[in-house]
């Protein structure tokens, strides 16, 4: 209702970035995720125009995401 959004902060570890984040992420705009099943990665991702740079800011333990773009229980 309120996207697109500047800036996302996720706090739970998804399999992979979700594509319904990226599209509510504004152009311009910051996502932080953790990615990863058991060994996470902390990513950084940023949208510009039709571009989207990921980067690695280290490894991390968040609990897992569940639901349709989460972990399968």
């Amino acid at each position: 209702e309120e996207a697109p959004f500047d800036r996302i902060s996720v706090t739970a570890a998804a399999p992979k970035i979700p594509e319904p984040l990226m599209e509510q992420l504004k152009d311009g705009g910051i996502m932080v995720i953790p990615v990863g099943r058991v060994f996470q990665e902390l990513k950084v991702v940023r949208k510009r125009r039709n571009d989207v740079i990921v980067e690695t800011w280290g490894g991390v333990s968040f609990v897992p995401l569940v639901g349709e773009h989460g972990f399968r229980k």
